[in-house]
């Protein structure tokens, strides 16, 4: 199966990836030529994760900066230009997202007190965090780290097996059964916490 971020055109990626070639030897003239091939890439990614278009435009601007940086990592045999690209963009616009999921909001409110449902509310998601990372924690290394790229950087699944080096039915089947699992481990730690609650 196609990625839907990758051109169809065998040609057209070969193209791409002298353009990353040459980025890397630092030539200046390839900068425009990697804004006009892989710009649609990346604005289509940035405008999905950005709250707003000024985010956009300044999260198109680091991912760019991004790939500069990268460029002399690209691997041809590992993954297609597109591809590489649409992984530098995709952890740098999570990157981003977390930092602003992370800012302090200033309410003001009487006494300096947080209302109790908001408060209730944060405890209750920092609850959810700590049992997602401990259930993720008792997978196989590689399985977590499958299931990772999938749920945290949005990988498709031939994304990963390009990534990880891994045969792709071995990863779609990894990340069924690891979720599987997650979900079976959770559902007995809940189960275990309310007989808590309860005694």
């Amino acid at each position: 199966m196609t990625d839907r971020l990758t051109p169809t055109d065998g040609s057209a990626d070969m193209d791409a990836a002298e353009l990353l070639t040459r980025v890397a030897r630092g030539e200046a003239g390839a900068v425009r030529g990697c804004l006009q091939t892989f710009g649609p890439v990346v604005w289509s990614l940035a405008r999905r994760f950005a709250p707003t278009q000024e985010d956009a435009e300044d999260a198109v601007q680091e991912v760019f900066t991004d790939v500069w940086r990268s460029a002399g990592r690209f691997d041809s045999s590992r993954a297609t230009a597109h591809g590489f690209v649409a992984m530098i963009a995709r952890r740098r616009l999570i990157d981003r997202r977390r930092k602003r999921e992370r800012r302090p909001v200033l309410v003001a409110l009487p006494d300096g007190l947080e209302p109790a449902d908001e408060a209730h509310e944060r405890i209750e998601r920092r609850i959810r965090a700590e049992q997602v990372a401990s259930v993720l924690g008792r997978l196989k290394p590689r399985q977590k780290r499958w299931i990772e790229l999938s749920l945290v950087y949005g990988m498709s699944h031939s994304e990963i097996a390009i990534e990880t080096d891994t045969p792709l039915g071995t990863v779609k089947t990894g990340i069924r059964r690891g979720l599987a699992q997650v979900r079976e481990w959770f559902a007995e730690d809940n189960e275990n916490m309310d007989e808590v609650r309860d005694a």
